[in-house]
């Protein structure tokens, strides 16, 4: 079948290890001194080792692989104990795989095994936390003492619909040799001056490197606005969570395979709304 499966640039791999334990399935082992996906059967394609890797070598493809079996998938990882168990389980719930994550819970049942993440009734209010991946920590932000000026309306500097990456259209006037923002879906939310420092006199395109589909489109996309529409730069803004550098990962493979060359700025913003760093790429 054709799926969306890692795949890992070995020229790129440093062997650091960074994606292995960020691998909820196991799919990855460390073979003479690089990172390599052990079988296909292991991995599920979410990509959620991505952000770990700190020579972006890792990125999602679309070939033929053969199905991911989420039975052989927990035979291994019962064998880890049940902190791996937990972080597999809160993985698959992150991701809202709700069809493998039944899979797993009825494997251990079958088992006998007692699953970590099960929810007991309980008549006291109590805080859930998932051990998966860092970006879905539940976390909540005192307000400053004293807040920015907020009277009078201020002026939105979105110039175009839409803007999903999915829903945009390279062709579209709106991008030609344009400057392009192209913003992880979290950050407009986070910024709170997003549109006067970041949006303004740009085209905005937004997307979610953790739960879009179909990301090899992606790629093409971006590659087309470079090579078609003859963009002038490309500034990608992404949250600090790991999984975020996804999305900053697809842009430069798009740039890299791209016949144009154009610059590429990245801003990391911070989950209070701080700007982490802004260099070009």
């Amino acid at each position: 079948m054709k799926r969306n499966i890692i795949n890992i640039d070995h020229e790129k791999c440093t062997g650091c290890g960074l994606c292995i334990p960020n691998c909820p399935e196991g799919a990855i082992q460390m073979i003479d001194g690089k990172a390599r996906l052990v079988s296909d059967l292991f991995c599920d394609g979410l990509g959620a080792c991505l952000g770990h890797c700190p020579v972006d070598a890792i990125s999602i493809e679309e070939r033929e692989a053969e199905k991911y079996d989420e039975k052989r998938v927990m035979e291994n990882i019962v064998k880890q104990g049940e902190n791996v168990i937990k972080a597999h389980l809160s993985h698959l719930r992150n991701h809202k795989q709700d069809e493998y994550l039944q899979q797993a819970i009825s494997f251990l049942k079958e088992k006998k095994i007692r699953n970590p993440i099960e929810q007991k009734e309980s008549n006291t209010k109590h805080v859930v936390t998932h051990p998966g991946c860092p970006g879905s920590k539940s976390m909540k932000f005192d307000q400053p003492a004293e807040q920015g000026n907020d009277t009078g309306k201020r002026v939105s500097q979105l110039t175009h619909w839409p803007i999903q990456l999915h829903l945009m259209s390279p062709e579209a006037p709106q991008y030609q040799s344009k400057d392009i923002l192209l913003a992880a879906d979290c950050t407009a939310f986070t910024v709170g001056d997003f549109h006067k420092d970041f949006l303004k006199g740009k085209s905005l395109i937004i997307a979610c490197p953790k739960l879009d589909d179909g990301q090899d489109i992606y790629v093409e996309k971006i590659k087309a606005l470079i090579d078609n529409a003859k963009i002038n730069t490309l500034t990608v803004m992404i949250m600090q969570v790991p999984c975020c550098r996804g999305l900053l990962a697809l842009a430069k493979d798009a740039a890299n395979q791209a016949s144009r060359k154009v610059p590429v700025k990245c801003i990391v913003v911070g989950i209070q709304g701080d700007i982490l760093s802004e260099d070009w790429v």
